[in-house]
């Protein structure tokens, strides 16, 4: 199931390819490790700056199956 992504977002896989997988994981205080594996899972994961506060917002349904 696919969902539309949150109005003023862009895709983790388009960030990345923009900034960078390790510019992406400082700005969300991740590692580049988490990073790589979300892109590798193809989970429906959004970056949205918002004044200058970089957040990622995860689409899934609910209940949501682990």
């Amino acid at each position: 199931m696919h969902f539309q992504k949150p109005k003023g977002s862009v895709s983790l896989p388009e960030y990345v390819a923009i900034h960078g997988q390790d510019r992406a994981a400082k700005q969300l205080n991740l590692t580049q490790g988490a990073i790589s594996k979300a892109l590798m899972s193809d989970r429906q994961i959004y970056i949205c700056a918002n004044g200058g506060c970089i957040e990622a917002i995860e689409v899934r349904p609910f209940p949501a199956r682990k």
